[in-house]
């Protein structure tokens, strides 16, 4: 029997991507899950978002595993729903053992260019977002008394600055802030927290024409061929060259510090970077 098996967790921008492959394979080890996403597009956002159908795959492939799951359209911005949501499942399942707190979005503008609503957008998603998710789901955790797992999503912009990602970067160095600062008051309580600082990730955020051109603007409609070529940018920007890297790379770390063998790591990033950080 895994050792998660019984446990419960949280995970925001649970429709697709990360989330649900965060989703998925905890529930294939015995996890129950709380999930949300918001089911729409951000009008600062240049690619699609999730939609009702994302959510619904993502709620049947975990309940292909045997697992159970609540799954709500909650935008992370709106704190009082998400609390509803986690306290809903809290609920139903008696516990909170693990918080995901994964939704996200990406946009890009020059410092000339960022408006208050494009930073807006940002911060409160990327970092506010984050703060109503755990802020909704630690009381639950706490009264456990059995510790738990925190496990925030920052990014390689956690550790660096990169150009015309003012507002990003801003709110992953947040992410990592709040990393540490939560990993310290919540240890005595064995409580961890850690974030993960991943490079590209196969996901939607990446594979879409608006973030092609963006690294290979000297090609019309760039494919993902021509991304994945030894002397593309997205190559180039990791150390081992690769154009970007799998969403289980980052789920296996997931999977690694929610578990007993992560027990005294806290407060810590980890790369998930192919490098990139070394550059």
């Amino acid at each position: 029997m895994s050792q998660l098996e019984g446990k419960v967790a949280f995970i925001t921008g649970a429709a697709r991507g990360q989330g649900r492959n965060h989703a998925v394979r905890l529930a294939e080890r015995g996890v129950d899950i709380i999930a949300l996403d918001i089911n729409r597009s951000i009008s600062t956002v240049a690619y699609p978002g999730p939609d009702a159908d994302d959510l619904a795959e993502t709620v049947r492939q975990v309940e292909a595993t045997g697992r159970r799951i609540i799954a709500r359209e909650v935008d992370v911005r709106d704190a009082d729903k998400v609390k509803a949501v986690v306290d809903e499942g809290f609920e139903q399942f008696g516990r909170i053992d693990i918080i995901i707190p994964n939704a996200g979005i990406a946009s890009v503008a020059a410092v000339g260019d960022l408006t208050p609503k494009i930073w807006d957008d940002m911060i409160d998603i990327n970092l506010n977002g984050v703060w109503y998710s755990i802020a909704a789901a630690l009381p639950h955790m706490r009264a456990g008394g059995r510790g738990g797992s925190i496990v925030l999503i920052g990014s390689v912009c956690s550790q660096k600055g990169l150009g015309n990602l003012a507002h990003y970067v801003a709110a992953k160095h947040g992410v990592a802030g709040m990393t540490k600062t939560l990993a310290f008051e919540l240890g005595v309580e064995n409580i961890r927290v850690n974030s993960l600082w991943p490079t590209n990730v196969d996901t939607d955020m990446v594979q879409n024409e608006w973030v092609r051109k963006l690294f290979l603007p000297e090609i019309e409609s760039p494919t993902r061929e021509d991304c994945e070529q030894p002397d593309s940018a997205y190559c180039m920007a990791n150390a081992i060259p690769v154009p970007w890297i799998d969403i289980d790379d980052v789920t296996n770390v997931v999977l690694f510090l929610v578990s007993d063998e992560a027990r005294y790591i806290t407060g810590t990033g980890i790369p998930i970077d192919a490098g990139f950080l070394l550059k």
